[in-house]
Order: C-alpha cells, then structure tokens, then sequence
C-alpha cells in the first residue's frame, strides 16, 4: 500500500484508538519500522497528529479535537465505561450529566433506571434521555456552545447551585499524572467545579486517550472524585495517588457486551 492510501488509515485507527504505535502499524501495513516512523513524521508536520515516544497521538493543547470526531474515537471503551457507570447508579436518585462524549454514552446506558431525576447542561443527553419515560430531566440554562450543545459559563454554574445530587457524572479533555482534571474552556471549567462542591458522590469518566492528552484550564483534583471509571490501567503515579486519596478506580472491559450488575438503591432508616 503506498503512502498515499496508508496516511488515511492511519489518521482513522488513531481517531478510533487514540493512539498509534510504530510496530503495530508497521506489522498491519507490512511495511518496516521506518516507513512508518516518516509517515508519522509527515503526518506531525501537517499537525494531524502529535509524535510521542513510540507512535503518535492525537494533537493537543489549546484547541479541542471537533466534537464528531471525539464521539467516534474509543467508541468500544466509552460504552465499557458507560455500562459499568450506569450499573453504579441505583433507581430512585438524582444525578447530573456533564458535557462530553462519554457522559452521553452513560445517559444512553440509563434507559432501564426508574424514578431518576437528572440535571444536565448537555443537550444532547436531555434527548438521549427523552426516550426514559421514567426520568425528570432538567436542563440547566446558560451560554449555548454551538460546538456540541453544551451550556456553560456562570449562568449554568448559578443553576446548579441550587441542587445537591447524589451522583454527579463528569467527563474531562485530559488527565495528568498529578491527578489534576483538564479542559479547554474555562466556561465549562466553571460548571465542573461547582459540581465537586454540590454532589454527594463524584464519578469521573474518562477513556485512556485522556491519559495521553493535554489541556491548559484546571478543573480539579481526582483527590475530589469518589470513583474513576476507565477502560485501561491508569499511568503508575496515578494509579498510587489514587489509593492514597481513596478514590476508587473501575477499569472497565467489553465483557462480552454484557451490562454489570445494577446497584440497588441503599434502604436508609426511617426518618433519614
């Protein structure tokens, strides 16, 4: 296959992956090692891609990859980490679903949940969840970001304020060893971290292309987060910063397309 017909393919398998590996592409193509290290290279000058040790990545740094191409990369992870979120939801609670990819693959996950009240300022989850004839859904107002339907800034921010969740499910652009929650815009910012101050459980949802990406706006610390839902170990710094703050780490598998056991709501005393 001449290099014409690989470049392609290879920006494909990145988009789906989220990352791309020298020998791997090298063995599917059947070409060498270095035929593949100048198609990564000529792909890294067009800013297509980023070089990383080994392979290359998605680029990253400011900008955030379009929304369409975000829902079509990991769609096999996001819906593994989807199902196991889900299943740690129980019926008869209050949750709020952040923008992001991922979270909509959670809202689709919840169409068997009874009696949910769901807060979101994400459009698109408000008709995913359209078709749960059993959930109250409440849009929380605020600026429209045309990009992807997703309502932020301190208007969204100011609704918020006005619940405690149970449960609230965040997404984010990239994690970093050090635990910290990236995004690219310090609107969205805004709503995240009024979510980690009014929720009683924080999930956050993240494939491990975030592992791999960078972002300049801070949201916060998984140090703030209950339970991390992934579908891959997490860098090794990460993995013991997260036992040292007890925050809860379920890398999710495939498991053959079956959904995991749903939790059941907790039976609190009368009176609590």
């Amino acid at each position: 296959m001449s290099q014409t017909f690989r470049l392609p393919d290879i920006l494909e398998i990145a988009r789906i992956e989220g990352k791309v590996t020298v020998e791997n592409l090298a063995e599917r193509f059947d070409v060498t090692v270095q035929t593949i290290r100048r198609d990564l290279t000529e792909l890294a000058n067009a800013g297509k891609l980023e070089r990383v040790h080994g392979g290359a990545i998605l680029p990253s740094g400011v900008s955030n990859i379009l929304y369409e191409e975000r829902r079509r990369l990991n769609e096999p992870g996001k819906l593994a980490i989807a199902r196991a979120c889900a299943a740690a939801i129980p019926d008869d609670a209050s949750l709020f679903l952040d923008i992001g990819t991922t979270t909509e693959a959670v809202a689709r996950e919840l169409m068997d949940h009874r009696n949910l009240m769901v807060v979101t300022n994400n459009i698109n989850v408000a008709q995913i969840l359209l078709a749960n004839a059993d959930c109250e859904i409440i849009v929380a107002g605020g600026a429209l970001r045309r990009a992807d339907q997703g309502l932020v800034g301190h208007l969204t921010a100011r609704s918020i304020e006005n619940f405690k969740f149970d449960h609230a499910i965040l997404g984010c652009s990239a994690l970093d060893e050090d635990g910290d929650m990236l995004d690219f815009d310090i609107q969205e910012v805004v709503v995240g971290q009024t979510l980690l101050n009014r929720s009683r459980e924080v999930f956050l949802v993240a494939d491990h292309s975030k592992f791999q990406r960078s972002a300049p706006v801070r949201i916060g610390s998984v140090r703030d987060v209950d339970r991390i839902f992934t579908d891959a170990p997490l860098p090794a710094r990460l993995t013991d910063r997260c036992a040292a703050w007890n925050t809860g780490v379920h890398v999710a598998t495939g498991d053959g397309g079956r959904a995991p056991e749903r939790v059941q709501p907790r039976k609190l005393p009368n009176g609590i």
